[in-house]
């Protein structure tokens, strides 16, 4: 019965069939194609027979081995790799069928091979998931192929839970950016410092914006090199990701949310925190404080940040900022830098929050984190054709203008803003970060 499960008809099997009932059909009227259509029957028969004994003959003849990564990184491109074995003594063809996550609505999945005999085929792929959660792959199916008129199925049973975490890759490349003194090649600026401590790290070779003053001649006479002496901060600073969770931040952009987007970025800007030896913490809110995490710059805090960064969910509620100042004033005593990622789209809306943003920025030094909606920008520059575009694109330069009132009326309260596109994110909160640390305004 398990043999019978494993036959499958290719379309070749068929077509012959096709073929032959018509010269069959043709020798009723012509008596002398009777002959040759009872030899190509015969033919075809044989043909299935070595067919069947050829693909049926063993039963080990395929070695599928699954090379998957442990986690997925959310809104990146992740690496995937099936190796396949053929142990047939003839070269066959193989179509290959994994059985992806729903997540990913692929229904044409498929990759086709020629296998030769004890040769390793290898077949990469590459998938992009956009929410974070658990993704579950099924079964990978083979179907085998020789002569072409049957296919044997074959089905590696190996199912793999994967959770997809927020976006690891990123923070690996850019911490090996700034590990290395990078970050300028991803667009990073350097601010020239205003002032400085005196603790001293380490020397180094100069860089297009290090301070003339430091110059090391000893170090620069022994390399030949301009050396330059860097110093760090005598204190550790708190560094908090405050994230909005509510409606607001569900709106997506390239498939994935507002919400992911800072994540991601809060992610990076907590390892980038650590590694300049700040202490990095975070704060998940809606209607209440749903995570804190208390800066520090442990060897596990980047764990605890991931940890809590996988779970995090939005909702459809309007978020409480009178709540979120109680907490900060109650619980976070020494004064920090946050980041607060959230999107107002409206000056109603901020008018509603600003007075408790105003209460935090007294205490603590706040950058709001506000999104750049490139689809409205794009329909505003758009030419109108009907008379409904052009009222399409008044809404859209309306919104486009509430988003500058709101800008400007942060600032006017001294309250610093991060105005960006979700893709240049990251790379802008970095910029933040670094330009205020450098300018000692914290």
């Amino acid at each position: 019965m398990q043999f019978l499960k494993n036959i499958y008809f290719n379309t070749n099997f068929f077509s012959v069939l096709i073929g032959l009932a018509f010269v069959f059909t043709l020798a009723f009227f012509f008596e002398m194609l009777f002959f040759w259509a009872q030899s190509i029957l015969l033919l075809f028969i044989a043909a299935c027979i070595l067919d069947l004994v050829f693909l049926f003959a063993k039963k080990n003849t395929l070695i599928i081995e699954r090379i998957y990564p442990n986690k997925l990184s959310n809104g990146d491109y992740n690496d995937f790799q099936i190796t396949l074995c053929s142990l047939y003594s003839r070269t066959v063809k193989a179509r290959v069928l994994e059985e992806l996550p729903i997540q990913f609505q692929e229904r044409n999945f498929e990759y086709k091979r020629t296998l030769g005999f004890d040769v390793p085929e290898e077949i990469h792929y590459q998938l992009r998931p956009v929410k974070r959660g658990l993704y579950s792959f099924g079964n990978c199916i083979v179907f085998i192929r020789y002569i072409g008129f049957f296919e044997r199925r074959i089905v590696l049973k190996e199912t793999k839970d994967l959770p997809c975490y927020p976006s690891f890759i990123q923070l690996r490349q850019y911490l090996l950016m700034a590990s290395t003194n990078r970050l300028s090649e991803l667009g990073v600026k350097r601010i020239r410092k205003v002032g400085t401590t005196l603790e001293f790290e380490r020397v180094k070779e100069y860089e297009r914006g290090d301070e003339y003053r430091f110059i090391n001649w000893k170090a620069t006479g022994k390399v030949k090199k301009l050396m330059v002496n860097q110093y760090e901060d005598e204190r550790p600073q708190p560094i908090y990701s405050f994230i909005d969770l509510g409606r607001a931040m569900r709106m997506p952009f390239n498939g994935l949310t507002l919400l992911d987007y800072a994540i991601n970025a809060s992610l990076v800007l907590s390892n980038i925190t650590i590694l300049k030896h700040d202490r990095a913490g975070l704060l998940t809110f809606s209607k209440k404080i749903d995570n804190h995490i208390a800066a520090d710059k442990r060897n596990h805090q980047m764990h605890l940040i991931s940890e809590a960064l996988y779970k995090v969910q939005t909702n459809f509620l309007e978020s409480e900022y009178g709540n979120l100042y109680a907490y900060t004033k109650g619980h976070i005593n020494q004064r920090a830098l946050i980041f607060l990622y959230t999107n107002f789209e409206s000056v109603d809306a901020l008018n509603r929050q600003l007075p408790y943003l105003k209460l935090i920025n007294k205490s603590h030094s706040v950058v709001v984190v506000l999104f750049k909606n490139t689809e409205l920008r794009s329909l505003a520059k758009q030419k109108a054709e009907k008379t409904i575009d052009i009222y399409n694109q008044i809404i859209a330069e309306k919104f486009l203008y509430d988003k500058q009132l709101i800008i400007q009326e942060l600032q006017s309260h001294g309250i610093q803003t991060i105005f960006t596109e979700p893709s240049h994110l990251t790379i802008n909160s970095i910029n933040k970060y670094l330009e205020i640390k450098a300018q000692g305004i914290l």
